[in-house]
C-alpha cells in the first residue's frame, strides 16, 4: 500500500516540473514537511504542493513590493494609485498563512473532555483526569507547533481583574446586621459561598474568608505571582511537562490544605496554552480547546469563556453515555452550542458520547428489544448499543438544529452528528479495537477540516495575488497605458446605482426580523413572571440559595458555578424572544440561500459583486479592451477581495447584534440587581426575590422589552451603515486606481514582467494541484477497497 502511494506521488509530482521545484540552495529538511506528519502520504503531497504555491506567491509579492518601493522611494508626491498598490501588496505579504481552526470540547463535570484530548494526542495522562470529580479548572488549549520541546503558558488574571473578583468574593461572604440591628438569618453555605471561601483560603490561607476586602488587599498571597502575569513551562518529554502543569490546571480539593506555591495561585489562572512539538496526530493549525461547561464567577474569565466558545468553528458537545438521556446539564450544553452557531463562527457541531465501552451485559440482554440475532459477546453488545444511540441521538439533534438554524446550514448537511468514543478502550483494547473506539475517526475529521481550509485559503490567496500583479505589470507597460486608457465614468454611475440598490436590499433583508421580534416581545411580556419565578425557586427552599442569589445579583443577573447549572436571569427572561427570532436570524447571516427570497444578507452582497463583474466584462467587450483587460481582471478580483473581507466583518458584528437583547435587559435591570445585592438581615433571601420581582415588573411596565427591540434594530441599522460605507470607500478607491492615467511616475516604475510571468504560472498551477489531489484521493480509496481487511477484533 505504501509503495503504491509513493509511486502515485512520484507520477503526479515529477521532479522536472519547475512549478514545484524548490530554489537551488542547500538546506536541511524543511520544518514545513514536519508540520504535515499527521497526514497520510497522499494528503501530505497535496498539502506540500499548496504550501509551495503559497510560499512562492509570497516570494513573488515580496520581490514586487521591493521593486515598487525602490522606484518611488525618492518621490515626494506618490499617486494614490501607487500607494494603494503598495499597501495591498504589503497586506498580502503579511497576511497569516492560515487562521487556526479552534475545535471546542464543551462538556460538564466528569464528561471526559480531558481524557478524550489525551487519547487524540496519544498521551495517556497528559491532562489531569479524575473520574467523576471536576478536574480541569480553566480553559485549556492544546495545539502543535514547530517547537522542539513541550511548552505551556499559564495566563493569570491581571491585578485589576483579581481585585474585582476579590471585592465580589468578600461582598458575597460579608454578614452584617439588618436595618433594625437584626442579625442575618442563619444560613448554610450554598455553592457560591463555598467556592468563595475555597478561593480565599487557597490564595491567602485559612481565616481569609473572615477578613474584609481592605484587609485582604494588604495581605500577602501564599504563592509567588510573576509581574508578567504569565508563567512559562518547558520540558523535553510529555510526562515531564504534565507533572509541571498538573497543579495549575487540576481543580484542587476543597478539604485539602498545603501543597506547592503553584497550587496557591490556582485561583488566578484564566487560560492555559499547551504546545506539542511537531505532533504526528494533531496537525499544526488546529487547536483543541477544553472548555468548562458553565463559565466562571469572575467577569473576565466568564467573558473569555463566551468568546472562546464563539471563536470555535467546530464544537463537540461531550457527554458521558450514562448521562446522554435527559438531564438539564446536557440540554444546556446543546443550547449554548446552538447559540454559538447563531452568534459566533461555529459551522460544525457534533455530539461526542464518551465512555461508550460502559455496558452491563446481563442488564442489556434483559432489556434488549432489537434484532433477532443472539449477542455472542460484550463487544457485540457494545457495538449494537452504540449504533442505536447514534441513530437515536442523530435524529434528535438534527431536529433540534432544524428548529433553531436555517435549512441550508452546513451542520445540517453533515452525514454524522454523533460519535461514540471510548478513551479507555483506546488504550486497553480489551473489548473494542482502536478503530471501534472512534478516536481515529475524530482525528480524520480534524485532518479533513484543515486540508479543506488550506485548499480554500491558498486558492483565494494566489488568485488575489495574481490580480495585483496583473495591474502592477500594466502600470509598467507605458505604451499600453498611454494608448489604451480606460474611461470609467459610466462604470462609476453604475456602481453608485448598484450601491443604492444594495442599501434597499439590506433594508428588506433586515425587515424580515421585525415581525418575529415583535411576536417575541409579546411572548416575553406574557411569560416573564413565570420564567423569573422558576429561576428564583429551589427544591430545598432558601437553604443555601441565599448566597447563590446574592452572587447572581452581584454579577448583574449571571452566576456561573463549577458544579451547578449556569444561572442567567437576563437570558431566561429574553428566551421567548430568541425562540421567535432564531430561525430568521440564522437565515439573515447564512452564507448561502437564494437572493430572491430577500432574507439572507450574504447573497445580496454576492449579487452586488456579480453585477459589477458582469458590467466590467460588458464594458471591456464594448470598448475592445486589449491590454487594459489587465485592469478588468484586477477589478473583478479586487471586488471579490473587498467583499470577501466584508463578509468577515459581518460575521464579527453579528455576535453584538444577537446579544443586544440580553445586554439591553441586563443594563435596564442593573439598578434592581444592585439594590438586591445590598440586602442583609432577617429573611434576606425572600426580600431579595421581592426586590427582583418588583424591579422587573417596573422595568417591563416602562418598556424594557420594547427598548431591547429598538436596540437590536439599531444594531442592524449600524451594520447596514457600516457595510455601505465600507463598500463606497473601497470601491471608490479601487475605481480611482483603475482609471489613473499614465503619467511620468509610471515611466519610473520598475519592470515587474518576470514577477508577473511567474505569478501567472503559479495561478495556472492551482487547477493542476487540485486535479492531482482528486486523482490521489481516488487512487487511495481504490487501493483501500482492494486491500485485505484488517484482523478481527479481540475476543471477549
Amino acid at each position: 500500500m505504501a509503495e503504491t502511494e509513493d509511486f502515485l506521488v512520484r507520477e503526479l509530482h515529477p521532479e522536472d516540473d519547475d512549478i514545484f521545484k524548490e530554489p537551488m540552495r542547500k538546506r536541511r529538511r524543511s520544518d514545513r514537511d514536519q508540520r504535515f506528519r499527521a497526514f497520510p502520504s497522499v494528503e501530505q503531497s497535496a498539502l506540500k504542493e499548496y504550501e509551495k504555491l503559497e510560499s512562492r506567491t509570497r516570494r513573488v509579492l515580496s520581490n514586487t513590493y521591493q521593486k515598487l518601493i525602490q522606484s518611488v522611494f525618492l518621490d515626494d508626491n506618490i499617486p494614490n494609485s501607487i500607494k494603494y498598490l503598495i499597501n495591498r501588496l504589503l497586506a498580502l505579504i503579511e497576511k497569516p498563512s492560515l487562521d487556526p481552526i479552534y475545535i471546542g470540547l464543551f462538556g460538564s463535570t466528569g464528561a471526559g473532555k480531558s481524557s478524550l484530548i489525551n487519547a487524540i494526542i496519544r498521551q495517556a495522562m497528559f491532562l489531569p483526569v479524575s473520574g467523576e470529580s471536576i478536574c480541569t479548572s480553566c480553559i485549556v488549549q492544546v495545539s502543535s507547533g514547530c517547537c522542539e520541546q513541550y511548552e505551556a503558558k499559564i495566563h493569570l488574571l491581571s491585578d485589576q481583574e483579581w481585585k474585582e473578583e476579590l471585592k465580589n468574593l468578600t461582598t458575597l461572604l460579608h454578614r452584617t446586621e439588618g436595618p433594625g440591628g437584626e442579625e442575618e438569618d442563619a444560613w448554610d453555605r450554598g455553592d457560591a459561598a463555598e467556592e468563595a471561601v475555597w478561593k480565599l483560603q487557597m490564595f491567602y490561607g485559612n481565616g481569609a474568608e473572615g477578613k474584609s476586602y481592605e484587609e485582604l488587599l494588604r495581605a500577602k498571597p501564599r504563592g509567588k505571582i510573576p509581574t508578567s502575569r504569565v508563567i512559562s513551562l518547558k520540558a523535553e518529554e510529555a510526562g515531564e511537562l504534565s507533572v509541571k502543569l498538573d497543579p495549575y490546571i487540576r481543580t484542587q480539593r476543597r478539604d485539602w490544605d498545603g501543597g506547592s506555591a503553584e497550587t496557591h495561585i490556582w485561583p488566578l489562572i484564566k487560560l492555559v496554552e499547551v504546545t506539542l512539538p511537531k505532533s504526528e496526530l494533531i496537525p499544526e493549525g488546529v487547536v483543541l480547546v477544553d472548555i468548562p461547561g458553565t463559565g466562571d464567577f469572575n467577569s473576565k474569565r466568564d467573558e473569555m469563556w463566551k468568546k472562546t466558545i464563539d471563536k470555535c468553528s467546530v464544537i463537540w458537545v461531550i457527554s458521558d453515555i450514562e448521562r446522554i438521556s435527559g438531564g438539564r446539564a446536557h440540554e444546556d450544553l446543546l443550547n449554548e452550542s446552538m447559540k454559538a452557531c447563531q452568534r459566533g463562527f461555529c459551522r460544525d457541531l457534533a455530539l461526542v458520547v464518551t465512555k461508550s465501552d460502559k455496558l452491563h451485559l446481563p442488564e442489556y440482554l434483559r432489556e434488549r428489544k432489537v434484532g433477532n440475532e443472539a449477542i455472542q459477546s460484550q463487544r457485540e453488545a457494545v457495538l449494537e448499543r452504540n449504533e442505536m444511540i447514534k441513530l437515536q441521538r442523530n435524529k434528535i439533534l438534527k431536529d433540534k438544529l432544524k428548529r433553531k438554524l436555517p435549512a441550508d446550514s452546513r451542520v445540517l448537511e453533515a452525514s454524522e452528528l454523533v460519535y461514540t468514543v471510548s478513551a479507555q478502550e483506546y488504550w486497553q483494547q480489551a473489548v473494542l479495537t482502536e478503530e471501534e473506539t472512534e478516536i481515529p475517526k475524530l482525528r480524520e475529521y480534524i485532518r479533513r477540516r484543515l486540508l479543506d481550509k488550506k485548499k480554500r485559503t491558498v486558492t483565494k490567496y494566489v488568485t488575489e495575488a495574481f490580480g495585483l500583479l496583473l495591474l502592477t505589470d500594466s502600470f509598467s507597460c507605458i505604451d499600453h497605458m498611454q494608448n489604451e486608457y480606460l474611461h470609467m465614468s459610466g462604470l462609476r454611475r453604475f456602481v453608485e446605482e448598484k450601491i443604492q440598490l444594495l442599501e434597499k436590499a439590506i433594508d428588506q433583508c433586515f425587515a424580515h426580523i421585525a415581525r418575529p421580534l415583535q411576536e417575541g416581545i409579546w411572548n416575553a411580556r406574557s411569560s416573564y413572571r413565570r420564567i423569573l419565578g422558576a429561576c428564583l425557586v429551589r427544591s430545598r427552599g432558601n437553604q443555601g440559595f441565599h448566597q447563590t442569589l446574592k452572587a447572581v445579583c452581584l454579577k448583574n443577573g449571571i452566576y456561573a458555578s463549577r458544579t451547578l447549572a449556569r444561572i442567567d436571569l437576563n437570558e431566561a427572561i429574553t428566551q421567548p424572544i430568541y425562540e421567535q427570532i432564531d430561525p430568521i436570524f440564522g437565515r439573515i447571516f447564512s452564507r448561502s440561500g437564494k437572493p430572491t427570497d430577500g432574507s439572507a444578507l450574504i447573497p445580496h452582497i454576492d449579487a452586488f459583486k456579480l453585477s459589477l463583474q458582469e458590467k466590467m466584462t460588458e464594458i471591456g467587450i464594448r470598448n475592445g479592451w486589449k491590454y487594459d483587460s489587465y485592469k478588468k481582471t484586477f477589478l473583478i478580483q479586487e471586488i471579490s477581495a473587498i467583499l470577501g473581507g466584508l463578509e468577515e466583518h459581518i460575521l464579527r458584528k453579528k455576535r453584538k447584534i444577537y446579544e443586544s437583547l440580553t445586554t439591553s435587559v441586563q443594563n435596564d435591570l442593573k439598578p434592581c440587581y444592585e439594590e438586591a445585592a445590598q440586602i442583609t438581615g432577617k429573611k434576606a433571601c425572600e426580600r431579595m426575590k421581592d426586590v427582583l420581582r418588583r424591579g422587573v415588573d417596573r422595568q417591563v411596565a416602562e418598556g424594557m422589552f420594547e427598548r431591547a427591540q429598538e436596540r437590536m434594530q439599531h444594531q442592524f441599522q449600524q451594520l447596514k451603515n457600516g457595510i455601505t460605507e465600507k463598500v463606497k470607500g473601497s470601491i471608490a478607491t479601487m475605481l480611482t486606481l483603475a482609471s489613473s492615467p499614465g503619467d511620468g511616475l509610471y515611466k519610473e516604475l520598475a519592470d515587474v514582467k518576470s514577477e508577473y510571468k511567474e505569478m501567472e504560472k503559479l495561478h495556472r498551477s492551482l487547477r493542476e494541484v487540485a486535479e492531482n489531489a482528486v486523482l490521489r484521493r481516488g487512487m487511495q480509496n481504490f487501493l483501500l477497497r482492494m486491500s485485505p481487511s484488517k484482523a478481527g477484533p479481540p475476543k471477549t
